[in-house]
């Protein structure tokens, strides 16, 4: 596998009529953007199995995967991640940010409001088209 590419999984998480949004860290790779909260897949590992171990690792939270949406793959100037998205919902715990800086909820509407990180935008758009009007 190429070490610059990344394969990481992405929480789109919902509730209540509103998405979930976690803003990076000052001291991660693209610092202050916001993101859909996943992490890196590691060698032999399910996506989905990836995506509640590394949102239990960040977020404390324990949460129930929903729907696949189409992977996205970018292009950063020095590697490229291919981020593979989850519909999810929360199943149990409080969310502490143990490595984000802020969180945000938001009405899907406005998720185009933040400063995304690159990769996120087609995911994003993504996931906006396939809402309903009356939801978006």
């Amino acid at each position: 596998m190429d070490k610059n590419h990344l394969h990481v999984t992405c929480a789109i998480i919902e509730a209540n009529g509103l998405v979930f949004a976690a803003q990076r860290s000052a001291t991660m790779n693209l610092p202050l953007k916001w993101e859909f909260p996943g992490g890196k897949i590691h060698p032999g590992e399910e996506p989905e199995v990836c995506l509640k171990r590394e949102i239990f690792e960040e977020l404390g939270i324990f949460i129930s995967v929903c729907e696949q949406l189409p992977s996205a793959t970018h292009q950063y100037e020095h590697f490229s991640v291919t981020l593979y998205p989850f519909l999810c919902t929360i199943e149990s715990g409080e969310i502490v940010l143990l490595e984000h800086a802020d969180l945000c909820w938001l009405p899907a509407a406005q998720l185009r409001t933040l400063d995304w990180a690159e990769a996120d935008l087609p995911v994003l758009e993504r996931y906006l088209s396939k809402r309903s009007p009356l939801f978006a």
